[in-house]
């Protein structure tokens, strides 16, 4: 079963604004649009149509895209359903499998091997389920819905250029609900933009060769900005009596400065970088500090939940103690969020989309509501907030 596909498809960068990409109507007329804008583009008219020919509506990539239930859940159950110790286990034995590849990731694009296991392994569990859905037919349907198809519609035409160079069928080529190919699940225009023959066959065969997967991977997030060497999320501890509005993503301060207020690392020694304090579960569960490269894996999903569970399993894969779970006060389920997202809307607050998932806009309107209620501000939902709203 996966999970990390939550907000697949929302690292890409909009390359038209919603208002101005067409969208909805009749699946067929749809899709005559798209053939014709490929015409457009220069793109050969046979080859469009045969491209184009076996394009179908997927109604099970759209109750994929609507069934985002399992990010309602807390950080410490979660982490705990995705991190295994099997999954621990085969990581640490790909590490050794893949050694040389990984050092030649780290040396080329900076990456660390942990970062990029840890992707592996939650995106298709080391390529051993890589998505049945068929490629070409989600991206169209994705592209005919109206949420999000400024996002999805370049994605239709970067796999057009992707079968016209032999490295896509429209009828073949599977993957996840969202689009993405291969071990570690790229979208087309990042296939095309990122993709590597690392095994040096003459192919990017994401599906079929780790090393090309896993190359392409690293190149990748070295292109959304990852830094060389420097670390991404960090366990530490922290004073009970901590300003605790300080936490959060929004706040970034000197790791001398955070040490002044008592943050102090579980495990080494703090990073000379600036850093955020994350308190996924509240004040009185884990707490991390987040260096600037964790900022990259926004980019490549965009769910906090998921996010901080993938660079904590990084860090376990390179060595790091298992976090220290604390005793987290009650949170809320899945209803109450959204009883709590609408009483936020009600006062003002962009939450989003009331989905029941505490995300980062949710996490910054509670804070700023215990705030006004004197209460400590570490972001973390609680039956007593919501009855105080």
């Amino acid at each position: 079963m996966r999970f990390a596909l939550a907000l697949a498809g929302l690292c890409l960068s909009a390359t038209a604004s919603l208002a101005n990409t067409p969208c909805g109507g009749s699946f067929s007329g749809f899709v005559q649009g798209l053939k014709q804008e490929a015409r457009a583009m220069g793109h050969d008219a046979s080859t469009v149509d045969r491209f184009f020919a076996s394009a179908q509506q997927d109604a099970r990539t759209l109750k994929a895209d609507r069934a985002q239930g399992v990010f309602q859940k807390p950080f410490l159950e979660f982490s705990q359903r995705l991190i295994s110790a099997n999954r621990l286990n085969t990581g640490k034995a790909k590490s050794q499998q893949y050694d040389a590849v990984f050092d030649r990731i780290e040396r080329d694009y900076g990456v660390s091997r942990g970062v990029l296991l840890a992707f592996w392994a939650f995106e298709t569990d080391f390529g051993g389920f890589q998505g049945d859905f068929n490629t070409l037919n989600s991206l169209v349907t994705l592209a005919h819905d109206c949420r999000r198809p400024e996002l999805f519609r370049p994605q239709v035409f970067a796999a057009l250029k992707l079968f016209e160079t032999g490295d896509f069928s429209p009828t073949k080529t599977t993957g996840a609900w969202a689009g993405e190919i291969g071990m570690v699940q790229m979208l087309p225009a990042d296939i095309i933009e990122n993709g590597v023959d690392g095994d040096g066959d003459g192919k990017v065969s994401l599906k079929t060769s780790a090393v090309d997967a896993l190359m392409s991977g690293g190149k990748m997030l070295q292109h959304l900005g990852w830094r060389s060497g420097e670390p991404w999320l960090q366990e530490v501890t922290v004073p009970a009596d901590m300003d605790w509005s300080q936490s959060g993503l929004n706040t970034t301060k000197s790791t001398s400065d955070w040490a002044k207020l008592g943050v102090a690392p579980r495990q080494g020694r703090l990073a000379n970088l600036p850093a955020s304090l994350v308190l996924p579960q509240g004040r009185k569960g884990p707490a991390f500090l987040a260096y600037p490269n964790f900022n990259v894996y926004f980019e490549w999903n965009q769910s906090f939940i998921y996010v901080t569970t993938a660079a904590y399993f990084a860090t376990r894969l390179e060595g790091a103690a298992p976090y220290n779970q604390g005793s987290p006060d009650q949170g809320l389920n899945g209803n109450q969020m959204k009883e709590l997202q609408r009483k936020l809307q009600a006062r003002g607050y962009d939450v989003g989309k009331v989905d029941g998932i505490l995300g980062a806009k949710t996490r910054d309107a509670v804070q700023a509501e215990q705030q006004r209620l004197g209460l400590p501000a570490d972001a973390w939902p609680t039956p007593d907030l919501l009855r105080r709203l």
